[in-house]
């Protein structure tokens, strides 16, 4: 376990009966409000320093209530550092104008995500020019993009984040390879491809996830994690809880104790990147 206080640069918090989420009502174990008290008391030991609020897909129509709802909360806690809200970029740029200007200017506000996961089944849902265009608008107020897909959509990210060379883009759990199902290609090469761009990061977080929740093993998460790293280098890496979705297949602790058995033979140095530098830079976590 890390000897010193880590900056978590994926954790959604979120109340239920404050914002609609109703792609919770089929998982019960996320359906309760996950607050910073809750996260606090998940960390068995684990030190953190502050977190980057990640979106929660909240229902149609409520990512500005979704917005305001952590930038409250930040107000409240000196847990929330960053804020990645989500906007429906599919409508174009001039649809998000305003929301994204309203958003950009917002304390704490550092990125956007919109779930390229939930179209899985559109091959070129992310390439269509309102989307495209939309995330170009990104760049004019400082905001990232998290790129959240599984793996088949990888090559579909690799040419939008071609087509908007001027943004800051981060690959959120890895790109979610296909580990429950033996899927790591062509995971691999995509990833590497990614990692070729100079514009992306990468999240190390979320891979148990996408292993048999109740089955998964060391040997077969370690080595996604390891290439993750390899590719990114310590420099573009950094960790994520993905707290409290982990808790479908492990706790806080343990996430952690899985990345660190990753890297017991980095620098302390990379160490330190890995699990508060490369957020901080990222987010410009020391702007405001």
């Amino acid at each position: 376990m890390p000897d010193f206080p880590i900056i978590d640069a994926h954790v959604h918090l979120y109340d239920p009966s404050a914002v609609a989420y109703p792609w919770m009502a089929g998982v019960p174990v996320l359906n309760a409000p996950h607050l910073p008290d809750h996260f606090e008391d998940s960390l068995d030991g684990v030190e953190v320093e502050a977190v980057v609020f990640v979106e929660v897909d909240a229902g149609p129509g409520a990512h500005m209530d979704e917005a305001r709802f952590i930038s409250d909360l930040r107000q409240n806690t000196a847990l929330v550092r960053g804020m990645v809200a989500s906007m429906p970029l599919e409508e174009g740029p001039d649809a998000v104008a305003a929301d994204l200007a309203a958003w950009a200017a917002t304390p704490g506000a550092r990125g956007v995500r919109r779930l390229i996961q939930k179209h899985a089944d559109e091959p070129g849902w992310s390439l269509r020019e309102p989307f495209v265009e939309a995330v170009r608008a990104l760049a004019a107020h400082d905001l990232s993009f998290d790129l959240c897909l599984f793996h088949p959509q990888m090559k579909d990210a690799i040419t939008l984040v071609r087509a908007c060379p001027d943004v800051r883009f981060v690959l959120d759990h890895i790109g979610k390879p296909g580990i429950r199902d033996g899927l790591i290609d062509p995971w691999r090469d995509d990833t590497a491809a990614l990692a070729r761009e100079p514009n992306v990061w990468c999240k190390i977080s979320g891979v148990v996830t996408e292993a048999d929740h109740d089955a998964w093993t060391i040997d077969e998460v370690a080595p996604c994690i390891a290439h993750a790293i390899s590719c990114f280098g310590y420099g573009r890496a950094m960790f994520g809880g993905d707290w409290p979705v982990s808790k479908l297949a492990t706790t806080y602790r343990g996430w952690v104790d899985v990345v660190d058995g990753v890297v017991a033979g980095a620098s302390a140095e990379e160490r330190e990147r890995l699990y508060r530098g490369t957020a901080r830079e990222f987010y410009r976590l020391d702007d405001d």
